[in-house]
């Protein structure tokens, strides 16, 4: 199970938009993807059509109630696509947590002791636009991280912050975690001004910026008051064809390639803690873009 951290502390760049359609990507070739919403707006819950309102097991009482991951996870109706909802309530988890000793490593304690962590390839966190708790947890409990950037100036404000909690993270807590990879998303190369972006982007971050661009496409604005995932809303848009040439690239970023792996697909009667597999074992180790927040 290979655990990614989608996170930048800039709003609406992209990061609840990428984590929902890189997973659905990955779920279209085989891979059972786990999506955990850490964000108290709550806007991946929505994303994949459930009401933040209406939810009684949240992120929240794992955090706060210590609520086994087991009993919150929740099929969509995406095969091999799974969901831990949020709710507003996790607005206020900073506080309830602010004197609890081991805050950060709550998460990854919970992952580790959740019994079908072996069903799932892949967990994607869509991180708040912070670097609080909820953040580090995220971070501690990840493996990769992927950075969602917009193709604009004041996107590259902050990243020296980020890039400096991420590197206290692996110095404390989690020295296995790596960066992934760099997105570019809001990307219109009809301009001048995405283009002298990207440059400096690739100045700053080299080999790690994607080649996969995210261009901005009404689609992917769309596809989350539908709960739809832009390869239900939108098959043939370039937000569709954008986010399947981002997973193949990740894919081949994590020494996965982009073959699919061979197992029957999961569908929203069909939790994997309830029919776990028998033969192939697991693979190893949106804010949204152009409008979803």
């Amino acid at each position: 199970m290979l655990r990614i951290a989608v996170i930048n502390q800039k709003g609406g760049v992209g990061k609840t938009t990428t984590t929902v359609n890189l997973g659905a990507a990955l779920a279209r070739r085989g891979h059972r993807v786990l999506l955990l919403d850490m964000d108290p707006q709550a806007n991946l819950t929505v994303h994949v059509d459930k009401r933040p309102d209406l939810e009684s097991h949240t992120l929240t009482n794992l955090l706060v109630e210590d609520a086994p991951l087991r009993d919150l996870v929740q099929a969509t109706a995406v095969p091999n696509l799974f969901v831990v909802p949020s709710d507003t309530s996790l607005a206020g988890v900073e506080q309830v947590l602010a004197n609890r000793i081991g805050r950060e490593t709550i998460l990854r304690e919970a992952l580790e002791a959740f019994p079908a962590a072996k069903d799932f390839d892949f967990v994607l966190f869509d991180c708040p636009p912070s670097l609080g708790v909820l953040s580090a947890n995220a971070l501690v409990a990840a493996d990769r991280v992927v950075i969602p950037m917009q193709a604009e100036y004041l996107s590259l404000q902050g990243m020296a912050k980020l890039l400096e909690v991420i590197q206290l993270v692996q110095k404390r807590l989690n020295p296995a975690l790596q960066i992934a990879c760099v997105l570019p998303c809001m990307v219109d190369a009809r301009t001048n001004l995405s283009t002298e972006v990207l440059r400096e982007i690739d100045t700053h971050f080299g080999p790690l910026l994607a080649k996969a661009r995210i261009r901005n496409n009404v689609k992917l604005a769309e596809a989350p008051s539908f709960g739809l995932t832009i390869f239900q809303h939108a098959p043939d848009s370039n937000g569709a064809r954008d986010y399947e040439a981002f997973a193949a690239e990740f894919l081949t970023m994590v020494g996965l390639g982009v073959a699919p792996v061979a197992r029957p697909a999961q569908t929203v009667d069909t939790p994997p803690a309830a029919t776990p597999p028998a033969a192939t074992p697991p693979a190893a180790g949106a804010e949204g873009t152009a409008g979803t927040a």
